[in-house]
């Protein structure tokens, strides 16, 4: 499902419109995104968890020409899958 099809879907369920659905899905997207920049924990209970990992520089290594390479330090958000989903999804 992609985020037109959340939208359609949003749509048939409810007495809204295209457009507002289409708000409330870009209102939920962008509370995600903004949580994810303060570095926030999201729970959405029985669904999931996101969360924001932090990794430290390290020195990598190019695989193509074998020459060591310094990363920076990063930050990468992470989808852990709730308890209710996973049950739901290997019935």
């Amino acid at each position: 499902m992609n985020k037109l099809e959340l939208i359609d879907a949003l749509k048939e369920r409810t007495d809204l419109s295209k457009s507002q659905a289409a708000e409330i899905v870009n209102i939920f997207f962008d509370s995600l995104k903004e949580a994810f920049v303060k570095g926030e924990r999201v729970e959405i209970r029985g669904f999931c968890s996101f969360f924001i990992k932090e990794y430290d520089s390290y020195t990598g290594r190019n695989p193509k020409t074998g020459e060591k390479v310094h990363i920076p330090p990063k930050r990468l958000p992470f989808f852990k899958c709730g308890k209710e989903l996973k049950e739901r999804v290997d019935y």
